[in-house]
């Protein structure tokens, strides 16, 4: 997802948005260890996702939301 789309989301859809990311990440994780992840490049745009979502809401609750 972009920045943009994540910005347009309310603090709690990007909580729920931030335990998606995690527990996807758990799940790719275990695939990546069974040999069963084809695209190995999930992992780290999922991550990316997970850190921008946490930048987020981080500044929403500093008051420094654009």
């Amino acid at each position: 997802m972009k920045i943009k789309e994540f910005r347009d989301l309310a603090v709690e859809e990007l909580r729920h948005k931030e335990t998606e990311l995690r527990d996807e990440i758990f799940r790719l994780r275990m695939k990546r260890a069974a040999s069963a992840l084809d695209n190995r490049m999930l992992i780290h745009n999922r991550r990316r996702d997970l850190a921008r979502v946490k930048t987020l809401l981080r500044m929403k609750a500093g008051g420094k939301a654009n």
